[in-house]
């Protein structure tokens, strides 16, 4: 047995984990140098949601943070987490992008380069895997934990001997949800040490509280690293506190070696932080144990209670939470970490609220059942297949393989406003918000400029947006049409319903929202429904008699928003309309897309006849029970 070492998370997944990612790069700055002095393994300080949030919220350069935090830390390796062929984004991008990225990453600082598929579809790694190896960085490929009945010891291991294969320098049992155990973990540990002869790190986090125990015992079994967090950001759904790891392998023949007194120095530091900025502290709660029973970590439950209270059913959740397992089922067992746990933990929801499975499913949900995000561990349930895509054939091939270069085109869209490779892998990632960054970059020091503060509270109290969003990069897949759009509200917007808000009274917005419970009720009993022909927006309320209008023919029907959302009449900006005033459609043809809960959801006329009104604006937001369409029904 050797000493064990250790990665400090603090810059990266600590932060993410507790604090919605929202820590500064001069947040960071004057704890650097202690910081390098501990002697850790590693540092994890980059990938994951801190690109995006970097760019979106904190407005900074994520590339620029990196370079700032390697000219500081001399010593110590940094580590970036990798999503794979999704790199840090939340789909695949092309391998002209990802072999592109991994270069300008390690030109930037990093030296570790953590990797990991959602699915343990190790194609998903051969792109990023081989550019690793080319550019003489460190390789280390993760197998992604979960509980199923497909995910057995012998599964875990013949992933890892795969990716052992493809070049990996080291194995990272990654557990996102803590579910990991303490004697599972030393099974674990030393079935991979016996037949892959590869270091093997451990990451797991602390949700249900088994995280220390599980690394103590990951010890006795011969782990050769460990994922910790200074205390201000462990515990709760963080890593378990390297303080208390440290503190617990002294005077053993795992002793780390780290020195308690200045680990508690820059906790204080971090502590100070917290404070000032109101900062979440990691607690286990209840409901964070019962992860036990639905997998579910608890990053993703606080995204599910948002997307519930923003659809007005925040008291469905248990519903919802039993309702993931099912769904994970059906779906053939996905891990549910990035982006496979948005894709069941939406369509969950949506099977809840529809108050029929499956009856509405997101383009993502469907582009996974097509095989687009790669092999799923088991077969997808044949019915449900069926019920999602129909007849349409799966892919076999590595999704990547469908995907058209991208980086000659975006070096050209971009040759106005790029200045650098880095900026042109940016808007690659995240087209939209990179522009909008782009531009605030280049006005920032102007006063005319609106500022938004490192908090973006009044952004985010109203847009109720969280980290892990599904986004639509520009990629164009072979043969098939591709949606994009991004749902940030600019400034102006913020704005502008902060004034709406302001004029309109709680009882109106109240009378709003049961009027539109009342017209979906009487519209699913047969009964005619109101007509509210209000265009305006959220906040916006219609005129009484609007409201009282009640369709005069018998045939008329009204096609209502099942949720709060944003209504867009075509597929892509510069694509057609779904349909147009005067059209006949089909029972199940598409009317529209409802952008709701970060995903795209295909709105179907349920049955046959002629479109007599649409009363959305594209791009419009839309409540629950809105009126959308009146279909004369055949």
């Amino acid at each position: 047995m050797s000493k064990i070492k250790i990665t400090d998370t603090s810059l990266r997944d600590g932060h993410q984990s507790l604090w919605a990612t929202r820590m500064s790069t001069e947040d960071m700055l004057p704890v650097l140098e202690k910081i390098d002095r501990v002697g850790y393994h590693s540092l994890e300080v980059w990938g994951g949601a801190t690109f995006d949030v970097c760019i979106r919220y904190l407005k900074e350069d994520p590339w620029e943070r990196l370079r700032t935090i390697r000219k500081i830390i001399k010593n110590t390796p940094l580590q970036m987490l990798l999503r794979g062929q999704s790199l840090v984004g939340y789909t695949h991008y092309p391998d002209d992008a990802v072999e592109k990225f991994v270069e300008k990453a390690a030109d930037n600082g990093v030296d570790i380069f953590r990797v990991f598929d959602a699915l343990n579809d190790v194609r998903n790694f051969e792109t990023a895997m081989r550019t690793i190896k080319k550019i003489g960085k460190h390789a280390q490929a993760c197998v992604v934990y979960t509980i199923s009945p497909v995910h057995s010891m012998q599964h875990f291991v013949d992933t890892a001997l795969r990716l052992k294969d493809m070049g990996a320098d080291s194995i990272c049992i990654k557990d996102m949800a803590g579910l990991l155990a303490p004697y599972a973990a030393y099974d674990l540990v030393k079935a991979l040490k016996a037949n892959v002869g590869l270091p093997v790190q451990l990451h797991t986090h602390y949700i249900g509280g088994l995280a220390i125990s599980t690394l103590l015992k990951a010890a006795e079994a011969g782990i050769d690293i460990v994922d910790t967090a200074s205390v201000p950001m462990a515990f709760g759904s963080s890593q378990p506190p390297v303080e208390t790891i440290v503190r617990a392998l002294q005077d053993s023949e795992w002793d780390t070696g780290l020195d308690l007194h200045l680990l508690f120095e820059i906790a204080t530091h971090f502590e100070q932080i917290r404070k000032h900025k109101g900062f979440e502290r990691g607690i286990t709660r209840i409901s964070d144990m019962r992860v036990f029973e639905h997998q579910v970590p608890g990053g993703m439950i606080s995204n599910l209670y948002l997307q519930l209270e923003e659809q007005q059913a925040s008291e469905r959740i248990d519903e919802v939470l039993k309702e993931i397992p099912r769904v994970r089922e059906d779906l053939g067992y996905p891990p549910l970490v990035t982006p496979t746990s948005q894709i069941v933990g939406i369509q969950a929801v949506l099977n809840v609220l529809m108050g029929e499975r499956y009856k509405l499913c997101p383009g993502e949900v469907k582009d996974y059942v097509r095989g687009l995000y790669g092999r799923p561990p088991a077969p997808i349930n044949e019915g449900i297949k069926q019920k999602v895509i129909g007849d349409e054939k799966t892919i076999t091939v590595r999704p990547a393989d469908l995907l058209e270069p991208v980086w000659e085109k975006a070096k050209e869209e971009t040759a106005s406003i790029a200045e650098s490779d880095e900026d042109i892998l940016t808007y690659i990632l995240f087209p939209q918000v990179a522009l909008k960054f782009f531009e605030y970059r280049k006005h920032k020091d102007q006063e005319d400029i609106p500022q938004i503060t490192s908090s973006d509270e009044v952004g985010e109290e109203l847009i109720r947006d969280e980290i892990e969003v599904m986004r639509r990069p520009v990629v164009k897949i072979k043969k098939r049409p591709v949606r994009g759009g991004d749902d940030e509200m600019n400034i102006d917007e913020i704005r502008e319903l902060i004034l709406l808000l302001d004029q309109t009274s709680i009882a109106d917005l109240e009378l709003q929202k049961d009027d539109c419970r009342l017209s979906l009720h009487k519209a699913n009993s047969g009964t005619p429904a109101p007509v509210n022909t209000s265009k305006g927006k959220v906040g916006g309320t219609p005129a009484l008699e609007e409201k009282e209008a009640e369709i005069s023919s018998e045939t008329a029907i009204e096609v209502l928003s099942p949720m709060v959302g944003t209504f867009y009449s075509s597929a892509s900006p510069d694509s057609e309309p779904y349909v147009k005033i005067g059209d006949h459609v089909e029972a199940g043809q598409t009317l529209c897309i409802l952008e709701a809960m970060k995903l795209f959801n295909e709105i179907k006329s349920d049955f046959a006849g002629a479109i007599v009104d649409i009363l959305a604006e594209n791009a419009e937001p839309v409540e629950f029970g809105q009126t959308l369409f009146i279909i004369e029904k055949d």
